[in-house]
Order: C-alpha cells, then sequence, then structure tokens
C-alpha cells in the first residue's frame, strides 16, 4: 500500500465509485483470479449490518479506526491491524472513530484457503483463523501489495502475493476450525427452516407460520435459528437475497431482473440493502463483473472516476 494516500490505500484511483462525505468504494474481481474479490473502500457514516461470507475475509486497515461486531462483542482494528473473518460468521462493522475508516480486503474463497493449508501443513478439512484483528503491519502490507498487483493487471504476482500471504496468515494466526458438535433438536429445526427460506426465498412465510410447519413455536424457532446462525431468520434471509443477487448479476442479469428474482419489492429495495450488505450499489457490481479485462469500468450514473493514475510503490510496512 502506498501509505494513507496512495494506490490501494486512501485516495480512489481509477474504477472507484465516490460515494457521499468523502466515502468511495471498489468492489471486484480481477481477471486472471478466480475465487478472489476484493475491495477498496473509505466509509465514514456507512455501516455493514449482520451478515456472513461463504468465504474469508482478509482486510487491512490503512486509516481511521474499523469496528467489527461478532456474537462475542466487538473488536477494533486500527491502521496497522489486520481483519481476519471466517466463513458463516456473523458480524457487522462501522466506523470507530469521527474519521471514519480506509481499508483494503481481500475475499478469498473456502476453496483457496483450504488449498493453500493442506500444501503447507497438510491439513484437512477447513481451516480458520482463531483472531479477529491483529496488530500485523507486515501482513497488510502484503494485503495491500495484492491489492496493487491486481489493479495493475499483473495475475501473476498477485496470485503469488496471495498465496504467500495467506500461507503466512494460517501459519501466525491459523488452525482447524472446531469440529462441529452433534446438532441438538434446535439446531435441527434452524438448518430445517434455513432450507425452506432458500426454496421460497421470493415469497417467504411468516415466522409464525414458518414455525407452525417446522412444528415449533415462533419464539423457540428465533432463539434456535440465532443460535445457530447469529441472527434472525428475517436477518439472514436479507443477506441470504443479497448473496443470491451477487451471483445474478455476475451472470450479467438487469437489477431490476435480479431485486424481484430473489424477493425484493423493486430495484430500489434491492438497492438499499445491495449497498447496506456489500458496500457498492448493485449497478457499480454488475458493471465491475462484466468490464472487459484490463478496462476501467463504466460510469456508475456517472459517478465514476475515469482514467489511470500511477502511484508511486512504498515499502512503508505500516500501511
Amino acid at each position: 500500500m502506498a501509505g494513507e494516500d496512495g494506490a490501494a490505500g486512501g485516495e480512489p484511483g481509477a474504477g472507484v465509485t465516490p460515494r457521499a462525505r468523502g466515502e468511495w468504494a471498489r468492489h471486484w474481481r480481477p481477471a486472471g483470479l478466480p475465487g478472489l474479490d476484493l475491495l477498496r473502500a473509505r466509509y465514514v457514516r456507512h455501516s455493514f449490518p449482520r451478515h456472513a461470507h461463504e468465504g474469508y475475509v482478509v482486510g487491512a486497515v490503512t486509516s481511521g479506526i474499523e469496528e467489527v461486531g461478532l456474537r462475542q462483542g466487538t473488536v477494533r482494528g486500527g491502521r496497522g491491524g489486520i481483519i481476519m473473518i471466517n466463513p458463516e460468521v456473523a458480524h457487522s462493522a462501522r466506523a470507530g472513530a469521527p474519521e471514519g475508516w480506509t481499508y483494503a480486503t481481500l475475499y478469498p474463497s473456502s476453496g483457496i484457503v483450504a488449498g493453500i493449508a493442506e500444501e503447507i501443513t497438510g491439513q484437512r478439512g477447513t481451516p480458520g483463523f482463531d483472531a479477529t484483528v491483529a496488530e500485523d503491519p507486515h501482513l497488510g502490507n502484503l494485503i495491500t501489495e495484492v491489492h496493487r498487483a491486481a489493479e495493475a493487471g499483473n495475475a501473476l504476482a498477485a496470485d503469488s502475493l496471495l498465496r504467500l500471504l495467506v500461507a503466512r496468515m494460517l501459519r501466525r494466526y491459523g488452525g482447524p476450525l472446531p469440529a462441529r458438535t452433534p446438532r441438538s433438536a434446535g439446531a435441527r429445526t434452524a438448518a430445517r427452516a434455513r432450507s425452506v427460506l432458500e426454496r421460497r426465498m421470493a415469497a417467504p412465510p411468516s415466522l409464525e407460520r414458518l414455525a407452525e410447519e417446522l412444528g415449533t413455536s415462533p419464539f423457540a424457532l428465533l432463539r434456535a435459528f440465532r443460535n445457530a446462525y447469529g441472527m434472525p431468520p428475517h436477518t439472514w434471509l436479507t443477506d441470504a437475497r443479497v448473496r443470491r443477487a451477487r451471483r445474478l448479476l455476475e451472470a450479467d442479469s438487469a437489477p431490476a431482473d435480479a431485486a424481484v428474482a430473489v424477493g425484493f419489492t423493486d430495484q430500489p429495495h434491492l438497492n438499499r440493502h445491495f449497498t447496506r450488505i456489500v458496500g457498492v450499489t448493485p449497478g457499480a457490481y454488475r458493471r465491475e463483473r462484466t468490464a472487459q479485462p484490463g478496462g476501467a469500468g463504466s460510469a456508475d450514473d456517472g459517478r465514476l472516476i475515469a482514467g489511470a493514475r500511477t502511484y508511486k510503490t512504498t515499502e512503508d510496512t505500516s500501511s
């Protein structure tokens, strides 16, 4: 990273969507790197509601403070800190300081991380990180170097740096995820409820009706679902709808069509929830994934910064 005001750091570059109040963000998938998404952003008032990811979250905070809300409490990461979140861990995020926070984040798939873990440790199964926040400027610098290489279109360097990064993170903070305990009746009920919501996403039943179908009470279902997935059914459903909408947008569906397909009332309804959870609008997300490789993308409602910028690379490991 080039520090607070450089590429992959604090100032937006090509392909970044400005937001209100000095916020900006770019969420994209680099060509030649399947299984990896990237987010580079500055947020001030924006906050992420409780949600989860299918893969991992690996981020480097480059200015300000990010607060991450977990089931066990809130943790804070400042400049030089890294954020590590395992798959399907429910969490929220917001600014922990008036100036907000700037960060570069990688979203490697479970398959990428599991493959690296097996190669370097022989560990099979799903690896995990045993910390959420750590002060580790060197690894933070590696995260931003992955961004810099990807933004330069150098897939070979980005892939090499990514694997080096994940290997080092696993050695310092990794281990097998806890084995699943035998599922209780409540956990089985929650899993059945989740299956129903997945199948009937566009027209889900009410909590009372869902509980009746599953032979339990609404309160018992609410408690079981929260215990199993870290959020109540309606919050989980919104997150699941956004996940499915992402896949549709990646297949070049129009945002309005994706909204209806996943059960949102209209495109503004999708826009609101999608932007809160993903950090960029559906239109910007779709254009980043349908643009020609090496292109700068097209404007998001006329607000996308165009053109290219060249930034000086620095060896400052505190960024």
